[in-house]
């Protein structure tokens, strides 16, 4: 049985956040995601508690050990931070690494 109240170290919490940041950049959700847990942030851990709640209909879609961790990230408030924070690190890094001028590939001798 998962202990669902203890709460993730600081490496388990940074690696989550890394894993959902880069799945929303790659998709290109970043600002409905960062609109979203702005307005929510307040609710925080309701929600965390309701995953909890509902884990055995969430569950089968993504794990129960997903579902835990999720919900032991989403449980502090300064996460949800953290998480809008990365989001935007890496949608900047992606505009600017999309913006840098390309390099011309080498002509091949024929």
């Amino acid at each position: 049985m998962p202990d669902w109240e203890e709460p993730l170290s600081i490496e388990e919490r940074d690696a989550l956040i890394e894993k959902v940041a880069n799945g929303v950049v790659k998709r290109g959700l970043q600002t409905p995601t960062v609109i979203f847990l702005e307005m929510n942030k307040p609710f925080s851990f309701i929600a965390s508690q309701g995953l909890v709640v509902t884990s055995h209909v969430v569950a089968p879609f993504i794990g129960l050990e997903n579902v835990q961790s999720i919900s032991r990230l989403i449980a502090d408030r300064n996460n949800i931070e953290l998480l809008i924070r990365r989001i935007e690190d890496l949608t900047e890094e992606n505009t600017r690494s999309k913006s840098l001028p390309q390099q011309p590939a080498a002509k091949q001798n024929q």
